[in-house]
């Protein structure tokens, strides 16, 4: 149904709720071009999850598409209008959207238990336990304030590996 014509835009498309890859599916078998961008979740058995839930977006040309099906497909709640008129979004925001889904997220680089230390902003060198990812950015870590464990959120540029220790040397003293 949706032709790449220089008239044709993305919309923005809610769904019912938890019903977004079943609008999808119906609005695809419907040969309409869509768009639900997919965040991948990593570890913690956690599953991919829609960055926008609710919502999908739909390519359509205001003058060819006949938008009377879209608002009838199972799974749909309505397009998301300002006054009257479906308004659309720039392609540049759905580009930046996929090449920022494109590019490889970064995995955590330590491990729940390991060691780390942390230094810069408010901390300055301190030993604390790594207990997992908080998103690409941050990390939540065990650390020892005041004689208890705290469980602390801090960036991961603030992270480092804590170098190996050399094994204890049971090499005697001459003295």
């Amino acid at each position: 149904m949706t032709s790449l014509s220089s008239n044709s835009h993305w919309y923005l498309i809610q769904t019912k709720p938890r019903q977004e890859s079943r609008a999808e599916d119906n609005l695809r078998r419907q040969h309409f071009e869509c768009y639900r961008p997919i965040k991948p979740c990593t570890g913690n058995g956690k599953t991919d999850e829609a960055l926008f839930p609710g919502y999908l977006f739909i390519r359509l040309d205001r003058q060819l598409d006949n938008w009377y099906p879209i608002r009838s497909t199972r799974g749909v709640a309505r397009v998301v209008s300002f006054g009257s008129e479906p308004t659309p979004v720039r392609d540049e925001l759905i580009e930046q959207l996929r090449q920022r889904l494109a590019s490889e997220p970064q995995a955590p680089q330590f491990e729940p238990g390991e060691k780390v230390q942390v230094h810069g902003g408010s901390f300055i060198d301190l030993e604390a336990i790594f207990v997992s990812a908080d998103g690409e950015k941050r990390s939540v870590i065990l650390l020892n304030l005041l004689q208890r464990e705290q469980k602390v959120r801090v960036p991961n540029r603030y992270l480092c590996s804590i170098p190996a220790q050399p094994a204890f040397s049971l090499a005697c003293r001459a003295d």
